[in-house]
């Protein structure tokens, strides 16, 4: 058992630099996708936050004057009638 403790030890440190290396490389990945997780996050509650405020602003109305259309389309039926 002791004979197995000490090559288990060889081994480990003979790739303690690529082990730590290894750990290195995790440990920044780790952080990059929390970190794009959160942002993604907060832009997400942004968006939404903007999208509440905007529908609540009071909306613009438009006031439409259809009286030329209603005149050229009584104009055309008159033409229609006559011509018949």
């Amino acid at each position: 058992m002791s004979q197995e403790k000490v090559d288990r030890y060889k081994k480990e440190k003979a790739n303690r630099k690529q082990n730590v290396r290894k750990e290195k490389v995790r440990n920044v990945l780790h952080k990059c996708a929390v970190g794009v997780v959160g942002l993604a996050l907060i832009g997400w509650i942004g968006y939404s936050a903007y999208g509440t405020y905007q529908s609540k602003k009071p909306q613009e109305e438009a006031q439409i004057d259809y009286t030329a259309l209603t005149d050229l389309q009584t104009e055309l039926a008159e033409l229609n009638e006559s011509a018949e």
